[in-house]
């Protein structure tokens, strides 16, 4: 699935509790950290080898971020920084395991292009994949992203924030105030 989408989930994840501003940063972010194992690609673009020319996004995509390990240490890092550890570390979990599933059901290439998740990562050779995977841009991961999108605009406006608040808390609650202003404060 698109980065978007697996940060929506992320963030919708995160407003499953009453957590405070950092924590859902954390559980938010969760949901995307997972793909900063794509990053080989920019290896690749400095390479540029014509014979394999996206060789370090394949090999390493959907490896160091994509498996239980991972999850685990961002739980760890989430909960050593949070005032709710267990509840923060928890959804950490749920979040990256969003991601995960997302990945399962809607990351296919082109053709038979099947992208695995490598749950146990270096220890098993436990590739988690779907047969019937959809394509990245299939329409699936499109309407996916429009329910996460209308759920975080309301969510935004009953709750008081929205996925801006990990960029910048005052243009969310300005974005906030312009929701609230057109659709008038929740009961």
């Amino acid at each position: 699935m698109s980065p978007i989408t697996h940060l929506l989930a992320g963030w919708t994840a995160a407003n499953a509790a009453n957590l405070n501003r950092r924590e859902r940063m954390f559980v938010t972010l969760a949901g995307v950290l997972p793909d900063a194992d794509g990053l080989g690609v920019i290896a690749d673009l400095l390479i540029r080898n014509p014979a394999n020319p996206f060789e370090y996004y394949q090999k390493y995509h959907h490896a160091f971020g994509h498996n239980i390990f991972f999850a685990l240490l961002l739980a760890a890092l989430a909960a050593l920084f949070s005032s709710r550890k267990s509840l923060t570390a928890l959804l950490v979990l749920v979040s990256v395991h969003l991601h995960f599933a997302g990945d399962i059901i809607g990351a296919r290439g082109l053709g038979d292009d099947f992208w695995p998740v490598p749950y146990l990562w270096h220890f098993a050779d436990l590739n988690l994949y779907w047969s019937r995977q959809w394509p990245l841009n299939g329409w699936q991961n499109f309407v996916i992203t429009g329910a996460l999108m209308g759920l975080m605009f309301f969510l935004a406006w009953k709750r008081g924030h929205s996925l801006i608040e990990i960029a910048s808390k005052k243009a969310d609650d300005g974005f906030v105030a312009a929701l609230r202003q057109r659709f008038g404060e929740p009961a």
